[in-house]
């Protein structure tokens, strides 16, 4: 998606061939991006272009992105803002989606890495679902990688990214939005993300006010209002944790406090695209309520967790009182 080429012509020669343009944005990233770098380099589908983005760097991951570039100048581009400036992850991907030339664009957080079959697989299903704007799958949340002095807990197992829906099949909008609101559905990580380039013609790229919290949220809840997803029951990333990964950091902060712009943004977003539907706006006003009492707001939530499961429960037991009755 090079605005200095034609679109269509550039379309109609890379279909054929299925380029991805692999965007790894990174900021002081030298402890794993050339594991990053490596897990691309190791995808059985080949045909690729690597952009490393560097987010104002000041330790030795500028290096080695430059090195790579000049090693494989004809699959690797090292990108960066001007005055080498860090300007946040929003506008590090943008950076990235500005230069790309592939019809599908994935992301991978330089402390990631990627299972060899994720583009050949996912490819697959775009493929089999060409109306899906974007295609993910499970991530494992990766402890194991952890080095001896590593400050995460030790007893902290590897588990696997809990969809909330159900797996292998197309999800039609705003299914998925609406059950992001009610808890039972998580927005994919980047890295496990693969999306057709049209969308960003669509909803716009990431939005530059979100620079590190959410800016994830913020851009796949635009596609999960817009477009089809495809979401799948396979595991194509390791999303590794340690102490310098946003969810790590962010994860004892208050809650409510750390969604209120999250959940403004959603508000007037959905009102800009004139969006109606009132399931969809009961839920986001819902969750502005939560976010205005963070004190009450715990105890109702988890008062509804309990309601759920006894509705639940007595749901079950239906059809086998039913069957002792007759």
């Amino acid at each position: 998606m090079n605005p200095t080429k034609d679109p269509e012509a550039m379309k109609s020669t890379m279909r054929n061939h299925s380029l991805v343009s692999v965007i790894i944005i990174f900021l002081n990233g030298e402890a794993f991006i050339e594991e990053a770098i490596a897990s691309v380099f190791a995808q059985t589908h080949s045909i690729w272009e690597l952009l490393l983005v560097d987010d104002g760097s000041t330790d030795g991951s500028s290096a080695i992105a430059q090195q790579y570039a000049q090693q494989y100048p004809d699959r690797v581009r090292y990108l960066e803002h001007d005055a080498h400036q860090n300007r946040g992850m929003s506008a590090a991907r943008n950076l990235g989606i500005c230069h790309a030339k592939g019809d599908y664009i994935g992301f991978l957080d330089a402390d990631d890495l990627w299972l060899p079959d994720k583009l050949t697989q996912q490819l697959e299903i775009f493929k089999r679902f060409p109306e899906a704007a974007m295609v993910y799958g499970r991530a494992q949340i990766w402890y194991s990688w952890a080095a001896p002095n590593c400050s995460l807990p030790a007893s902290q197992s590897d588990y696997f990214y809990d969809l909330g829906v159900s797996a292998n099949s197309l999800v039609y909008p705003p299914s998925l939005f609406e059950q992001l609101l009610k808890n039972k559905h998580q927005t994919p990580i980047p890295s496990n993300a693969l999306m057709q380039c049209q969308v960003f013609e669509l909803i716009g790229q990431f939005e530059e006010a979100f620079c590190g919290m959410y800016e994830d949220q913020v851009f796949f809840s635009k596609i999960m209002l817009h477009r089809p997803i495809y979401v799948a029951d396979n595991c194509w990333v390791r999303y590794r944790q340690h102490a310098q990964s946003c969810s790590v950091k962010n994860e004892h902060q208050s809650y409510y406090a750390l969604r209120w712009p999250l959940v403004t943004w959603w508000k007037q977003y959905l009102s800009d695209q004139g969006i109606q539907d009132a399931d969809v706006i009961q839920l986001v006003d819902q969750e502005l309520w939560r976010c205005r009492h963070p004190r009450i707001a715990p105890v109702l939530v988890r008062l509804q967790y309990y309601l759920d499961r006894v509705k639940h429960l007595l749901q079950s037991l239906v059809p086998a009182s039913t069957q002792r009755l007759s």
